[in-house]
């Protein structure tokens, strides 16, 4: 297929969908979406305003008061996203182009994220939507209590940029399947798969404005998001330091609850038992460049036990070092550029803090400085656990080393950041897994004993910890975390 050819027939058309149709921003400033690829501009995006906001506000508010959605029985709300998983997948080509020309993802990863990601997490949610379960507790003869969950109301979802049709899906459709309605604030580097799917949630039979999608600057629409009295509540997926200034903005307007998911700075913890080098360091080097290493979970630390480190070193440097960008719009790339010029500057300026820091560049990276935001990975060995470079998210192909001699030392080093989103031991001794996995602060640590993973992974519902985040979106904790647990009484013959 000739993607390049069908990336000159994309219509661009970003403005508010509110309502079940497109209107005019009430902005009447703009900015430039650009190809990260090329560097050049797509089209013009309004940046947005409050007033943009409350339309849409209103118009959830309408929708979710009057009941046309969240007093639809569960098995109708499963019947829509179940089409609506539907028809993503038969949009898989549209969607993917929009996500690779916005913020460089290669054609193949936005494929699979439109064509099995996605449609596969919503008929996951589809599937619990029936199964929002309270309790019943019977006192004596004349008095019943029950719990029941009921949808929040108005969400005010604001995604990241990374996966934009996928972060866009993990709000929606738990907020959806529990019954509210959705004011959806996409990343304005990559806002129109999100916009895609607003047409297509119609299409699927979702009344109009019970989701509505609003582009525009963080400053602007996701100020005014966190800010409107009637959001009920605020689902965010993004940096720490701007999940903070949600929780600021929520508790200045009516105090609504929050939910975050932010930075990470993941550990891998190897351990020498572990024996398998060669596949330790494929699997390792896999997950830390995935994406480009735009990724919150991505496992850019490497705590390794000494006897082996040099081995492991070794293998990573050969390996990252085979792993270079290219255009994304070829089927054969597996690393695109990095999202726009200001992460590319972001991780230059990692690059750099790190070799002025002390940390040993035992590979440096290419970065291209213009025509397109291309980088290639860059691995420092002999990290020093106060470098801003292991502390810090970079978001990007920047690895670490660091060493260790003994189990304490690991613990220490993994939970010497102020992130706990994710970690991974590599180790086949039973007692020293069971002792980490509960001494690691994450919210998901994973124990693995080879580089070798058969078949799928199946994910349990999970929380960050620490700077991360708090709130749980998958699974069936998902709906209830988009749910308010209400008791009612029954008292009297």
């Amino acid at each position: 297929m000739d993607w390049s050819e069908l990336s000159a027939t994309v219509k661009w058309n970003i403005q508010p969908f509110i309502g079940g149709r497109y209107r005019p921003s009430d902005s009447t400033e703009v900015f430039q979406n650009v190809n990260p690829a090329t560097e050049l501009s797509l089209c013009d995006i309004p940046n947005g305003c409050a007033q943009d906001i409350d339309q849409a506000v209103r118009v959830a508010r309408q929708r979710f008061d009057d009941g046309c959605w969240s007093n639809v029985s569960p098995f109708r709300r499963m019947e829509v996203l179940l089409k609506l998983a539907e028809l993503i997948t038969k949009n898989k080509i549209q969607l993917a182009l929009l996500d690779t020309l916005e913020m460089g993802k290669p054609i193949t990863a936005s494929l699979f994220d439109a064509e099995t990601f996605a449609p596969g997490l919503i008929r996951s949610w589809a599937g619990y939507a029936d199964k929002l379960m309270g309790l019943a507790a019977p006192i004596n003869s004349s008095t019943v209590v029950l719990n029941t969950y009921q949808p929040r109301g108005v969400i005010g979802a604001i995604t990241a940029w990374n996966f934009p049709v996928v972060n866009a899906v993990v709000k929606l459709a738990p907020a959806l399947a529990a019954g509210n309605a959705v004011v959806l604030k996409p990343s304005e580097l990559a806002p129109s798969s999100a916009l895609k799917l607003a047409e297509l949630a119609l299409e699927a039979g979702l009344p109009e404005g019970v989701l509505n999608v609003v582009p525009g600057l963080g400053s602007t629409v996701g100020q005014a998001l966190a800010l409107h009295p009637g959001v009920d509540m605020v689902s965010f997926t993004g940096s720490t330091g701007t999940g903070r200034k949600i929780m600021e903005l929520s508790g200045r307007s009516n105090g609504k609850p929050v939910l975050l998911e932010c930075g990470g700075k993941s550990p891998h913890v190897v351990f020498a038992d572990i024996g398998d080098i060669e596949g330790v360091a494929a699997a390792t080097v896999e997950g830390a460049l995935w994406n480009q290493g735009q990724v919150c979970s991505a496992h850019t630390r490497w705590l390794v036990e000494e006897e082996i480190a040099d081995s492991l070193v070794e293998s990573i440097v050969r390996r990252a070092s085979q792993r270079q960008p290219d255009d994304p719009l070829k089927e054969a790339t597996i690393d695109g550029p990095l999202a726009s010029p200001a992460q590319r500057a972001r991780v230059k300026a990692y690059v750099e803090e790190g070799t002025k820091s002390g940390a040993r560049a035992v590979l440096r990276g290419m970065i291209q400085e213009r025509g397109g935001c291309y980088v290639s990975p860059t691995v420092f060995d002999r990290v020093q656990p106060h470098m801003r470079i292991v502390r810090e998210e970079i978001f990007g192909p920047v690895l670490c080393v660091q060493r260790f001699s003994t189990e304490e030392e690991a613990v220490a080093l993994a939970n010497g950041t102020d992130y706990g989103l994710e970690a991974t031991v590599w180790t086949r001794d039973m007692g020293r897994s069971k002792r980490l996995a509960h001494a690691i602060k994450a919210g998901g640590v994973s124990i693995r004993t080879s580089g070798k993973q058969d078949g799928e992974v199946f994910v349990l519902s999970q929380e960050p910890q620490k700077a991360s985040g708090f709130g749980v979106e998958i699974g069936l904790k998902g709906l209830e975390s988009y749910s308010t647990l209400k008791s009612i009484s029954f008292i009297g013959a």
